[in-house]
């Protein structure tokens, strides 16, 4: 049995994207794997009564452990609707102890395959790794980067949505309490800019597959050279398809049908909700051509599709 240890953490405004996301992660787990499952919440939350207990009823090689904390990130600089939360994954070696090397991943995914072969990378000296989001920055973010945050492009800039971290060296290192402090500046990407600036050169990264953000995904199909063929092929077809933009149970985006198809086919399904969404989303759909909608339709029958 290979034990993978993955660490998520949310609020109430994700549980139902938080059940969908971790369905999603055990229908794709391989026979021998176990998913030692940890949830980092605010103390003011009780989700072990919540939705998230049905998953028993479908599932069974996983097990899910509760982590409450309260104010540590009570100065902590909110931007763009990004709450408080999105700090706590900075402090996951001194709260999920159990384990020294551990997963995280942000909710707004759906997962694909299996992690262990994440798992098992091995990080040596890097407190973290992580897919690398440079060649999909706009010009203003990689403005940002090279002269707010004052890093080279070159080295990489990586997402902080998924990762891969490095507990046992992180916290022989003290980092969460220099993660902690740099949470009360007014950092514009939050944690991943703190991530990236206190561990820049420390990060190993990882193929794209492991955090399919939309920008990654539109730079795969507007220029394709960027990427190996490798790399392409398994990110479309495996990688874990992250909604770091529009979400698919709120509007339109890009990789929205993958999101519906695990949702619809989840114990979480509500039609009445389901209709709600699409009601107000319908105009999108009757604007696409004719070519469009076929194409969306067809991914569903793809031989060794994207679902």
């Amino acid at each position: 049995m290979n034990v993978v240890p993955i660490v998520f953490a949310f609020d109430d405004k994700m549980l139902m994207p938080a059940a969908v996301c971790i369905d999603s992660l055990l229908k794709n787990a391989l026979p021998d794997t176990f998913y030692d499952i940890f949830i980092i919440h605010h103390q003011k939350y009780d989700f072990s009564s919540s939705c998230l207990k049905e998953l028993s009823k479908q599932h069974s090689s996983f097990k899910i452990t509760y982590k409450k904390i309260g104010d540590t990130f009570g100065d902590a600089y909110e931007v763009r609707g990004v709450t408080k939360t999105t700090y706590y994954r900075l402090i996951i070696p001194d709260i999920v102890t159990e384990y020294e090397k551990v997963l995280y991943s942000d909710v707004d995914v759906i997962f694909r395959d299996d992690l262990t072969k994440y798992y098992n990378i091995e990080l040596g000296e890097n407190y973290f790794a992580a897919v690398d989001s440079s060649m999909a920055l706009n010009p203003d973010d990689k403005e940002y980067v090279r002269k707010n945050l004052g890093l080279n492009l070159s080295d990489g800039f990586y997402y902080a949505g998924n990762l891969v971290v490095n507990s046992a060296l992180l916290r022989k290192d003290r980092m969460v309490k220099q993660f902690i402090q740099m949470a009360q500046k007014d950092y514009k990407f939050q944690d991943m800019d703190i991530i990236n600036l206190s561990c820049n050169g420390r990060i190993l990264p990882l193929s794209p597959a492991y955090c399919l953000t939309d920008y990654i995904y539109d730079k795969m199909i507007k220029e394709p050279a960027l990427f190996k063929q490798e790399e392409i092929k398994e990110a479309l077809e495996k990688g874990i398809v992250h909604y770091n933009g529009p979400k698919p149970w709120v509007e339109g985006c890009l990789n929205m049908d993958i999101w519906w198809h695990y949702y619809r086919n989840s114990i979480f399904f509500e039609e009445a909700f389901a209709h709600k969404i699409w009601s107000n989303q319908r105009y999108v759909l009757e604007r696409l051509s004719l070519s469009k909608r076929i194409k969306l339709v067809a991914r569903y029958f793809r031989k060794g599709g994207r679902m």
